[in-house]
């Protein structure tokens, strides 16, 4: 065991190994960020995205090199001269501090740059977040301290920091940075992450808490992307990696741990997507078990530093001064923030800077009027939670106005329910949860755009909240049905680019629930009536299918429909034992006529012609079988009561929410006929592709809510798509395009693609859960502002 000074030596080498895996990996990951770039210009885009992203890979290009230099001499140099989380060239030892004369106002650049280093650390965070624990719990052990510094070079904010900077100081741009922000979130997260668990591996070798996480430790490899190639490449490393001779030799280490994603390989169309259906492994969602645990460890925090945070069982009443405070608050919010009011038209459209220095003034001047440490936490962590929701760029600035607006809505019901934060299902929560997945689609450049109705409904919902600060809980959850509610009306009667493949998907359900229907009760008619089998099985299999498009498309008691029944009356006659010399007759005398109506059925059905003569071959052979039979002949009185009961055969059908409950009326994968002939310009059919789903995918894809977004990877085409729609059971679901594309999955091809990579979530995580390990990340650092009065 180790002991003594030794610590310390221990401690200081874990530090060094952790740099050193950090240096060994940027090579690689730098070379990747420019191998992306170059593959961004390849895409389509709109001329101005495109020219955004050429200036991105000449920029890349020719100045990668420099920010590689400025990362490598920023980790080196805090390791040498002690860690901090400012600026990379005030890391060397004549680095001074800030003087009152050299103090000013922080401008919007700062800012700016603030938010891009704290996303990153968030990203790295969520990452690596439980690789990093176990690192400081063992570091902290070895020092006999209670928590690492706040400028620890373990930490993700101080790399953030090193990494920004010194994109900035090669002379690379925000706006370069945005364009390659997904990537560089990932690629830094994937390395972080790994060097973690390099260092941690190197402890437990040395005994220092072995026993810290009894996970084995198996080094996390960063998976295929959606875009990449083969199966079974889905763990493959880039040892391999030729790595551009800009880069110094004695860092590009033999094996950066990255992939090249979506930047190489084969196209995603190589490999035909039926061959994927037991290779690939999608993501699962972020589980309600991953939010209880961001909650638990936010109270467990929180209740360190104030210990009554959630001692109360029952409603806590806000004391009068803070009630007072925060009704002053929500009116100069109001006033300040309101699109369409006269007084405030020229700061409609405040920027999220500006937002974020008039909420640090708002929470100052309402932690002052907090009359306990209980309220002061909360109004710190409300306003970290907002400070997050309010710098998230994917929601539109109009939207961001309302988001803004609900905070002291929220912070009152928070102050008085403590449960907000204990609970995943709290209707202020889930409130801002489902709103912001509504519009937490694609930015403009990608064509997601909010509607009018939409942006007009969380306006009003936001102005219901502020018109009853005293409901509480009560308020939350009224407006949330009633958002339900808008949603479902919305997509199906509104919103343009999903109106029309609602109607569509809705007749495709109800075509397929009939036929479902149909087909039972034709089983139960013929149960005991002697029919040649192959006419049996056109019924149950083909007629069914006819009969339910007919009564979807003219009505139960439409002429074609009765047309219909007539035929499957006569055909069941037609089939049964003929004895008599004028029974045959009589058959041959109809057949031509029967025939006739039995391939307008078919047609009407979309069953194609080649189809349509193989069964009318086989339903020959069966009426040629029954004029040999020897089965009874169906009785007169039995083949009248068939006749009846076939012509008012919808009155015996259950309704469709009774179906829908009815065990052997589900509309499941077995069930179902071939969809693929309900496809039309206005609606895609999704029939093939995915990968063989587990069951925990097959129970998201039956937990996925409507208004959601999403990016789907089908035809050739990789653009985002919106949940419409979902119908009985949730059986089928429609999604929406922004260019009016609607494409329709059962369950069990809705789940195969959720598997394979093919449809991904925007957000893996729901907008509080990211906001409240936002506010974690930032308590870290720093929780005695939990109990401050400023």
């Amino acid at each position: 065991m180790v002991t003594g000074a030794a610590f310390q030596t221990l401690a200081g080498q874990a530090r060094r190994l952790y740099t050193e895996e950090l240096v060994k990996g940027l090579a690689g990951l730098v070379q990747d960020a420019c191998e992306t770039a170059k593959a961004l210009l390849d895409k389509p885009s709109e001329h101005g995205t495109m020219m955004r992203r050429r200036d991105l890979v000449q920029n890349i290009m020719k100045l990668a090199p420099a920010w590689h230099r400025g990362m490598v001499g920023g980790l080196r140099n805090a390791l040498l001269y002690g860690v901090s989380a400012s600026r990379v060239g005030e890391f060397s030892p004549s680095g001074g501090q800030a003087t009152v004369n050299t103090m000013s106002l922080v401008d919007d650049d700062t800012i700016e740059l603030e938010i891009m280093t704290s996303r990153l650390a968030l990203a790295i965070m969520d990452r690596a977040s439980w690789e990093f624990s176990d690192l400081r719990s063992r570091i902290v052990h070895l020092e006999q301290r209670g928590e690492l510094e706040p400028q620890d070079l373990l930490r993700a904010h101080v790399l953030a920091r090193i990494v920004v900077d010194a994109w900035r100081g090669a002379g690379l741009t925000q706006t370069d940075w945005r364009e390659m922000q997904p990537v560089l979130h990932e690629e830094f997260a994937h390395l972080t992450e790994a060097c973690y668990h390099e260092t941690n591996r190197w402890l437990v070798e040395r005994h220092v808490l072995p026993d810290v996480d009894l996970r084995p430790f198996i080094r996390r490899n960063k998976g295929v992307s959606p875009g990449a190639a083969a199966a079974g490449q889905g763990d493959a490393r880039s040892s391999g990696f030729a790595t551009s001779s800009q880069f110094p030799a004695d860092e590009r280490g033999a094996d950066s741990g990255f992939d090249r994603g979506s930047g190489g390989g084969r196209p995603r169309g190589y490999v035909g997507e039926e061959t994927r259906m037991m290779t690939r492994a999608g993501p699962l969602p972020r589980s309600s078990e991953h939010v209880e645990a961001v909650l638990g460890r936010l109270n467990r925090l929180v209740g360190r530093h104030v210990p009554n945070f959630l001692a109360p069982t029952s409603p806590r009443a806000l004391s009068p001064a803070l009630s007072r405070a925060i009704d002053t608050a929500q009116a100069g919010i109001r006033q300040r923030l309101t699109p369409d009011g006269r007084s405030s038209g020229a700061d409609a459209q405040v920027t999220a800077p500006v937002m974020l220095d008039e909420l640090h003034q708002r929470r100052q001047n309402l932690k002052r009027a907090a009359a306990t440490p209980e309220e002061r936490a909360t109004i710190e962590i409300v306003a970290l939670l907002f400070q997050s929701i309010l710098t998230e760029d994917r929601i539109p600035a109009a939207i961001r106005v309302w988001f803004a607006r609900l905070q002291m809505p929220v912070l009152r019901v928070a102050v008085s329910e403590p449960d907000f934060f204990a609970t995943i299902d709290h209707p202020a929560r889930r409130l801002i949860d489902r709103m912001g997945a509504c519009v937490l689609g694609f930015d403009s450049s990608t064509g997601g755009n909010v509607g009018d109705a939409l942006a007009k409904e969380i306006k009003r919902i936001v102005q219901v909240v502020e018109a009853y600060p005293d409901t509480g809980r009560r308020v939350f959850q009224t407006v949330l049905t009633e958002f339900e509610k808008f949603l479902e009306h919305w997509f199906k009667n509104e919103n343009e680019a999903s109106r029309k493949g609602v109607s569509l998907a809705q007749q495709v359900e109800q075509r397929e629930t009939m036929a479902i229907q149909y087909t039972i009760e034709l089983r139960r008619m013929l149960n005991e009536v002697p029919v040649q089998d192959g006419v049996r099985q056109f019924l149950f299999q083909v007629w069914a299918d006819v009969l339910a498009t007919c009564g979807v498309r003219h009505g139960a008691q439409g002429d074609q429909t009765k047309a219909m029944k007539r035929a499957a009356a006569d055909l069941i006659w037609s089939a049964s034992a003929k004895v008599t010399r004028e029974e045959r007759a009589e058959v041959i005398r109809r057949l031509p006529a029967l025939l006739k109506a039995l391939r307008e059925g078919m047609s009407l059905a979309g069953i194609e012609i080649g189809k349509q003569d193989e069964h009318i071959r086989q339903l020959n052979d069966s009426l040629a079988a029954a004029f040999t039979a020897k089965a009874a002949v169906i009785p007169h009185e039995r083949l009248q009561e068939m006749m009846e009961r076939l012509e008012t055969l919808e009155e015996l059908l259950p309704d469709a929410a009774d179906a829908a409950d009815a065990a052997d009326m589900a509309i499941d994968e077995s069930m179902m006929l071939d969809l693929s002939g309900h496809e039309s310009a206005d609606l895609e059919i999704v029939t093939d592709g995915g990968s063989m789903p587990t069951q925990a995918m097959v129970a998201w894809a039956r937990e996925l809510q409507v208004g959601s977004w999403y990016m789907l990877d089908y035809r050739g085409r990789n653009e985002p798509v919106q949940l419409a729609w979902q119908g009985l059971r949730k059986q089928l679901s429609l999604f929406a395009g922004t260019n009016g594309r609607c494409v329709l999955f059962q369950q069990q091809r809705l789940a195969s693609f959720l598997q394979a990579g093919l449809l991904l979530p925007a957000q893996d995580e729901a907008l509080t859960v990211r906001a409240t390990r936002s506010a974690l990340a930032k308590l870290d650092v720093d929780a005695s502002v939990l109990g401050s009065s400023y």
